[in-house]
């Protein structure tokens, strides 16, 4: 699949790590359902790199475990990370967030790579990452996509998939930018706040709109 001339804004040297090939960010709220479109996008056989994959991938790595291990050893349980402990230490204390996030940020690049480096020379790559506008990242994309959903819709989603307390879903909320602003700044809008036969409509009508016949 090619992307639509009018769609490609970037030259190389200023797009994501610098790729040759046109960039989609495709993000959300938490809970909007950003990885059900990534999964639909994939399925249709488009190149998608998720980098809450790639964080996992990180997570995996025995020196990431030391380093929590030292930093954190509250979480470390059996030898393993906790996430729902270390998930509650990063969204209470910003300096524990920073923390996190300076360790995971550094190792993206080279992991950002090695995913790229599986896909069969494609002519339009999606990155599907949460924190785009949050992290000023628009600039490094050809065009932006969000996953909608309202606010009271990502709340109940929370509480009810991730059994969260409403006190838990509100601090994660929070942390983040609010989906109508994050409405404002995309390209593009998929909503997702009815059935999942409607977000494959939105999906469809998103990809009519810019990919080449």
């Amino acid at each position: 699949m090619k992307l639509k001339n009018e769609f490609i804004h970037l030259v190389p040297d200023r797009r994501l790590y610098k790729l040759n090939i046109p960039v989609i960010g495709l993000t959300g709220g938490i809970a909007s359902g950003k990885s059900t479109v990534s999964q639909m996008l994939a399925d249709k056989g488009l190149a998608v790199v998720d980098a809450d994959r790639l964080v996992k991938e990180i997570y995996a790595l025995p020196e990431t475990l030391a380093f929590v291990q030292k930093e954190f050893p509250d979480v470390i349980q059996a030898g393993k990370i906790q996430f729902n402990l270390l998930r509650q230490k990063v969204f209470s204390d910003t300096k524990v967030k920073a923390t996190v996030e300076n360790f995971i940020y550094q190792r993206l690049p080279q992991t950002f790579q090695n995913a790229f480096e599986k896909f069969d020379q494609p002519q339009v790559l999606i990155y599907d990452v949460p924190l785009l506008f949050e992290r000023d990242m628009k600039g490094y994309f050809d065009l932006t996509v969000l996953v909608y959903a309202p606010q009271d819709l990502q709340r109940e989603r929370l509480i009810q998939r991730d059994k969260q307390t409403p006190e838990m879903a509100e601090s994660i909320l929070n942390q983040q930018m609010n989906i109508e602003e994050k409405k404002l700044k995309a390209d593009f809008v998929i909503n997702n706040s009815k059935s999942e036969e409607e977000l494959a409509k939105e999906v469809e009508n998103f990809l009519r709109q810019i990919i080449q016949a």
